[in-house]
């Protein structure tokens, strides 16, 4: 998957499930979001862990939003507490 940074240009990111935003400008969040997911299901991934990091809780909400609206998104929810606890959320995407 490629990501376009506007400084260095076409960006190639590993498709394996886990997908950190640290590295990513926050307005490009949603629409990373979505097209990480789509390319998970296409490789058959279907549980996927997005690390958003605690600070202010708005790249999460952002996460979230992004996740209640699309309906190849089974469920999410915050991770666990040896998978990020609020800093990350995993979602489980449909066949």
């Amino acid at each position: 998957m490629s990501n376009v940074n506007e400084d260095t240009g076409p960006v190639d990111y590993p498709v394996d499930g886990m997908l950190d935003l640290h590295t990513f400008r926050p307005r490009d969040a949603a629409g990373l979001v979505r097209d990480y997911l789509d390319e998970c299901r296409r490789k058959g991934i279907l549980k996927v862990r997005i690390v958003h990091g605690k600070g202010t809780g708005a790249l999460r909400e952002t996460v979230h939003s992004v996740l209640r609206k699309l309906d190849t998104v089974e469920s999410f929810e915050l991770a666990g507490e040896y998978s990020g606890s609020w800093g990350a959320t995993i979602a489980t995407l449909k066949p």
